[in-house]
């Protein structure tokens, strides 16, 4: 009858092993269900709900604007970033400097002389993970017929909202010639900002 029972230190020890059991089934349980919660796919942009900003100095002074027109194409599977296609196409007469005469000036020749070089456009070669929900976006922009290689880290939400931001130099894109082409007046580095909504 002795024999028959267990010792009240083995009772404690086998009561205590079933602890990291229930611990390793509820870790891998919220493992696979954050993997999954991960892994999204989008195949649209929603213009309504996106933005592209720009920021730079005139005389020293911080100013901004922003582009109202803009269409947006994206097919990105989180899972196969890697696969990631997408481009930008950004309406240069849409630009919004916060001053009517200072529009009118940026669209003529001197600028980005819209009437030869209606658009910008930025097309995605691929994205490159750089950490949680961060990418490298890889491709190129073009504008006023000059193409340049592009790297711009962006941050996409769980909530399918896509940031990031790059600096340009206007003069790699002939932007500001003649009398502009110094900076004196107007910074030669441009601040774009990005907020696209995916669906």
């Amino acid at each position: 009858m002795t024999e028959k029972l267990a010792h009240p230190a083995c009772a404690r020890q086998t009561i205590g092993e079933k602890k990291p059991m229930k611990h390793s089934i509820a870790f891998t349980l919220a493992a696979a269900l954050w993997g999954s919660a991960q892994a999204a796919t989008y195949q649209a942009v929603v213009p309504e709900k996106s933005s592209i900003t720009f920021a730079y100095k005139q005389m020293g002074v911080a100013m901004d604007g922003k582009f109202k027109k803009f269409n947006a194409q994206l097919s990105l599977d989180t899972a196969k970033a890697d696969k990631t296609k997408g481009s930008i196409d950004i309406d240069l007469a849409s630009i919004d400097t916060g001053s009517s005469e200072a529009d009118q000036e940026v669209v003529g020749k001197s600028w980005f002389n819209v009437a030869a070089h209606p658009k910008a456009s930025f097309v995605l070669k691929t994205l490159k993970p750089a950490g949680a929900n961060a990418y490298e976006a890889i491709g190129q922009l073009t504008i006023k017929g000059q193409t340049r290689d592009l790297v711009a880290p962006i941050k996409l939400s769980p909530q399918g909202q896509l940031t990031g931001s790059f600096v340009l130099k206007r003069a790699d894109f002939g932007i500001g010639e003649g009398m502009w082409a110094k900076f004196d007046v107007v910074a030669n580095e441009i601040t774009v900002n990005f907020n696209l909504n995916l669906k």
